[in-house]
């Protein structure tokens, strides 16, 4: 907290922020005290919560024994040319009021806090996604929090968070100068790798299992295909056939996530309304098909709320009997899937989430779902499975690296591979990734990087120049191929990309 004198008051100072999308502003919260009629005002672009404070704010200091100010407050939120919405303003206003004739000088001190009637300090929602924000972009140090919400902050290290319980406890450690570290490192439990000093975290809990599911052997080999490099993903059968049960088991065999990971999932929670476990476990997101595209994307009108596809940033999106989603939502999943972000425009907001997800698509093969039945005939005209299926265009599809068609269930199925197999594959070929020095996994690849990292024998050239010539396969076509070449190369333990390798990538392209 800083503080400028003159001859006649003295004004401190307390930082505090406002989210604008995903990114922390921060905001100085000032208050002067002038002779005049008794008034209390809040200017500075804000919302309503803010100006509801107010109340708060009174109600807390005169319950707690301190002796409001009869004098003209006004409290500035600066910069005035950014929009500052939140009930964590409370605290840092009510300090400034019960402090106002004592000189504070506290540099690089944030406060965060709602203040309840009785003087209580509480969390509110936003606090972790400002902070973690804040601590992104280096702007913060130390911050006093709501001793209820360190529980969730201790995830953020580099911080020293000094929690309090009420504002008459605020108050007297700011007056004393008793700011005490009151925050604990956390340390995750659970199973961690380390490579190349980077540390990563998984869990071990298959809460489904893959052997639960009888036969479907070319389709768990792309799930695991899918899930080592995090490729995006459709299945085509019969109902019932078990395209749903391995979508649901894909989220337990995923490669492990990083610290960094974890906390961007939990953000997005917060800002979703709910409490995160920050369980090194990525999202599944499995909106219905009769979902709006501002559920799924995000939206309003005034400000912009995050969506399905943001929630499910470094997870899986499941789109499951994906015809019957309207085709302005396929369309929009283009540029998440090609670019990792989702950008929404409004008039009074401009906001980018990140959305680096891997998409899992099923879908029946027509209408009735009887097109490949072998026993039920499909009741669908030539013309309705065309209207059907012209529901994915190309460039839909084209940003898709693994296409399947199931088959149907036979009373000679066998399970042959549990969840933890498939995970510890997962796990030995998510190191070979890293290992290698890619900061991405292998669906995720830029062209350059895809260059660099997916290098291919003599034979799988040749393999590729011939199938560019038999199949019309076009530049993004191309660079799928190579992708999923590289993870199956991985699976086998190939350092560069063999034919046959080629060959299975190139067997679940889409026909």
């Amino acid at each position: 907290m800083e503080k400028v004198i003159d001859k006649q008051m003295i004004i401190n100072r307390f930082k505090c922020a406002s989210l604008d999308g995903l990114s922390a502003k921060v905001v100085d919260v000032e208050a002067t005290f002038t002779k005049g009629l008794p008034s209390f005002s809040v200017v500075g672009l804000v919302s309503s919560d803010i100006q509801e404070s107010k109340e708060r704010v009174k109600s807390a200091l005169l319950t707690n024994g301190f002796t409001f100010p009869p004098l003209k407050i006004t409290v500035n939120l600066s910069p005035s040319d950014i929009k500052k919405s939140g009930t964590h303003f409370d605290l840092p206003i009510a300090l400034l009021i019960a402090l106002n004739r004592v000189e504070l000088d506290y540099d690089k001190l944030f406060v965060f806090g709602e203040l309840g009637l009785d003087g209580k300090v509480k969390a509110s929602s936003l606090i972790f996604p400002l902070i973690l924000s804040l601590k992104e972009q280096g702007l913060i140090e130390k911050a006093i929090v709501p001793l209820e919400a360190l529980e969730y902050l201790k995830h953020i290290s580099d911080i020293e968070f000094i929690g309090v319980e009420s504002v008459s406890q605020a108050i007297e450690m700011i007056s004393t100068k008793a700011l005490d570290n009151r925050s604990i490192t956390y340390e995750y439990q659970a199973n961690h790798m380390l490579i190349d000093n980077k540390e990563f975290f998984y869990t071990q809990e298959y809460r489904s299992n893959f052997f639960d599911i009888k036969g479907q052997g070319i389709a768990k080999r792309a799930s695991l295909i899918a899930a080592c490099g995090m490729h995006n993903f459709i299945m085509q059968g019969s109902p019932g056939c078990g395209k749903s049960m391995i979508s649901k088991r894909i989220q337990d065999i995923l490669p492990p996530i990083s610290k960094d990971e974890v906390l961007s999932i939990a953000k997005h929670q917060f800002l979703d309304g709910t409490m995160p476990t920050f369980a090194p476990i990525r999202p599944l997101r499995s909106p219905h098909h009769t979902a709006t595209s501002a559920s799924i994307f995000g939206g309003g009108s005034i400000n912009a709320k995050i969506g399905e596809v943001a929630l499910a940033n470094h997870g899986v999106l499941f789109f499951d009997e994906l015809p019957h989603f309207s085709k302005p939502i396929l369309e929009a999943l283009r540029e998440p899937l090609q670019d990792r972000v989702v950008n929404i425009s409004r008039v009074n907001s401009k906001i980018s989430y990140d959305a680096d997800l891997m998409f899992v698509g099923a879908m029946n093969p027509c209408p009735c779902g009887n097109l490949l039945s072998k026993v039920n005939a499909c009741r669908c005209s030539e013309s309705e499975i065309k209207r059907y299926k012209n529901k994915l265009s190309d460039p839909f599809l084209d940003r898709v690296d693994l296409f399947i068609t199931m088959q149907e269930i036979s009373a000679e199925d066998k399970a042959d591979i549990t969840s933890q197999e498939m995970h510890t594959m997962v796990l030995e070929v998510f190191r070979r990734q890293i290992a290698r020095g890619q900061s991405k996994l292998n669906g995720k690849l830029s062209e350059d990087e895809i260059e660099h990292f997916c290098d291919l024998s003599s034979e799988a050239q040749d393999t590729l120049h011939k199938a560019i010539g038999r199949f019309g396969l076009t530049h993004r076509s191309i660079a799928s191929l190579k992708k999923v070449a590289r993870t199956i190369a991985d699976i086998h333990k190939h350092e560069s990309i063999d034919k046959s390798d080629f060959l299975e990538a190139l067997s679940y392209r889409r026909r």
